[in-house]
């Protein structure tokens, strides 16, 4: 991946060199590295590894779906909080992961930490089993799973 981005760098100074340009632009440099992502994307069978910027397409969906998750759970918590009555059931509850790295644990822990609402309070230390405080247990455990799984899948696809 490092290969493929440093190749499109090259790529477009190459093309700012060859546009033979008094003072180097900007905008001459972006469309070199426009067509070094295109003739990359055409020879990237070559290089035995994913197009580099799959990564970042997954990078991009990852944190879009944290900010509906948050905007979600945010509305959530605005609801309990201008209610009139406190009508809560706070709880704990295990959840069983299948990431396997230190960077993957970490980054769903502090994602549904970040998420109002839910906390992880302690993580095993094999890092397969998140301890997870939820503001109402009863009603918003399925929707914490889920959120949960959504995390852990869109990491995968960052990671893997």
């Amino acid at each position: 991946m490092p290969a493929q981005f440093l190749l499109n760098l090259f790529i477009a100074f190459l093309w700012m060199v060859l546009n033979d340009e008094d003072v180097m632009r900007f905008p001459t440099f972006f469309e070199g590295f426009l067509v070094g992502i295109f003739i990359i994307f055409l020879m990237q069978r070559f290089f035995g590894k994913q197009f580099y910027l799959h990564r970042f397409y997954y990078v991009l969906k990852l944190i879009l779906i944290f900010i509906q998750e948050l905007f979600k759970s945010a509305y959530v918590v605005l609801k309990h909080i201008l209610s009139k009555e406190i009508d809560i059931k706070p709880g704990i509850f295990t959840y069983k992961t299948s990431l396997k790295s230190d960077w993957e644990v970490t980054t769903l822990a502090m994602l549904l930490t970040l998420t109002p609402g839910s906390v992880v309070m302690e993580v095993s230390p094999e890092g397969d089993v998140f301890y997870v405080h939820a503001l109402d247990i009863e009603r918003y455990k399925s929707d914490l799973i889920r959120s949960l799984g959504r995390f852990e899948k869109a990491i995968m696809e960052v990671t893997r």
